[in-house]
């Protein structure tokens, strides 16, 4: 049996433990609230709460978009939006949103102007945002006639970081990286805000992350795809194949160029509108290089 001088010591051993860390904890979140984003042009953090999670058919009922500039200066805004389609109730089980909520609520449509022109000059960023925020904002927009792509910016999904280097919610994200409970989880405003924070913190926790947006962007890109859904994607040689069907694997191109009927199936099938958008850009291409 060990003497109390042995469990004294042990004791204090635990206690000078605990306070060191707690005061890395402190000093890691310290230095998270010091960090900012080294911009080259503004970036928007956004969030959706939709109708469900199918892409191609579902709404968005809530966004909210949180906007960095260069220079520091930030700004913020979000909308409760009326999705024409009735919320089932397991998904307003998750993020709280009725059809009575939004039943006065503007449509995208009537919205889809305002949330372009805060996003039109600015990179993209959210939590999951490459396999499912943007795909469906994306819809949403072309649908509302915004000719929206990705052209001319790049994306920085932060599950993706968090995912490769901790496997956790972005609610334990919060957690781990800034030491915060993240309160109203799936309130797009309190996500979107989450996400920026938690950006932040893996800058100043892993220095091998460049902050860059370009350098993040390629870093969060799980796989290169021509279109958001992925029917589109690369091959070795950097030309676009399908990826679905009994086309899978066979360069787009090719396809066309042997069975354009094939085109017009993908027109007027039930594919996202973005896809359909990729695949006419593709056919122009070549028609212009003929």
């Amino acid at each position: 049996m060990k003497s109390p001088r042995v469990f004294k010591k042990l004791l204090g051993i635990l206690f000078l433990n605990c306070c060191l860390n707690s005061f890395q904890n402190f000093i890691f979140v310290a230095n998270t609230i010091k960090m900012e984003l080294k911009l080259n042009r503004p970036i928007c953090f956004f969030d959706l709460e939709t109708t469900g999670i199918d892409i191609g058919k579902d709404r968005i009922v809530e966004i909210s978009i949180f906007k960095v500039f260069p220079n520091g200066n930030k700004e913020s805004k979000t909308w409760l939006v009326n999705p024409t389609i009735p919320i089932p109730p397991q998904t307003t089980a998750v993020h709280g949103i009725t059809d009575e909520k939004v039943a006065n609520e503007p449509t995208f449509s009537e919205l889809a102007s305002q949330v372009y022109n805060m996003i039109k000059d600015s990179d993209l960023a959210g939590f999951n945002s490459d396999r499912f925020d943007i795909p469906l904002l994306a819809e949403e927009l072309l649908r509302a006639g915004v000719d929206f792509d990705m052209k001319n910016r790049v994306s920085v999904d932060v599950q993706t970081i968090f995912h490769k280097k901790e496997e956790r919610t972005l609610s334990a994200a919060l957690k781990f990286y800034c030491g915060q409970t993240l309160d109203n989880a799936h309130s797009a405003e309190a996500d979107t805000m989450a996400t920026y924070e938690i950006l932040k913190a893996q800058l100043e926790r892993y220095p091998d992350l460049e902050n860059d947006m370009k350098s993040l962007s390629e870093f969060t890109t799980r796989k290169k795809i021509a279109d958001f859904a992925g029917m589109i994607s690369f091959d070795k040689d950097g030309d676009e194949i399908f990826t679905f069907g009994k086309h899978k694997g066979v360069k787009v191109d090719t396809i066309l160029e042997k069975e354009p009927g094939y085109f017009s199936w993908v027109q007027n099938a039930d594919f996202p509108l973005y896809t359909k958008k990729v695949l006419t850009g593709i056919k122009l291409r070549k028609l212009n290089t003929k």
